[in-house]
């Protein structure tokens, strides 16, 4: 596997890492078989998050790939609070995701 490829795989880990995120919020209302059905997703997407993780991190360095993992998951669960479950999209919540957004990119660029 490439390094190219490795990053790749990191960047569905931490999309993956969003999907369990907006899973778990989506168990707050839920219930009877509907409840279920997303702590299942939950799981799922738990699973293949922390596999595709493991697998990036077989060729790109652990201290770049947990961060860039967690930011991914960070930016992407603000972003699901926002547009899913009507949370603030206020000034300096966008202010500090985008510094994290940056941060994440510095990684890119120097790792």
């Amino acid at each position: 596997m490439n390094t190219t490829l490795s990053w790749i795989i990191l960047v569905l880990a931490g999309c993956m890492e969003v999907s369990f995120t907006f899973c778990l919020g989506k168990t707050k209302t839920a219930s009877g078989h509907e409840l279920w059905g997303w702590w299942g997703g939950f799981l799922l997407a738990l699973g293949l998050s922390m596999f595709l993780m493991a697998k990036a991190a077989e060729r790109l360095p652990i201290g770049t790939v947990y961060p860039v993992w967690t930011g991914i998951g960070a930016v992407g669960a603000v972003l699901v609070g926002i547009i899913f479950f009507d949370e603030p999209a206020s000034f300096w919540r966008i202010f500090f995701i985008t510094t994290l957004i940056l941060s994440i990119i510095g990684l890119k660029v120097l790792g």
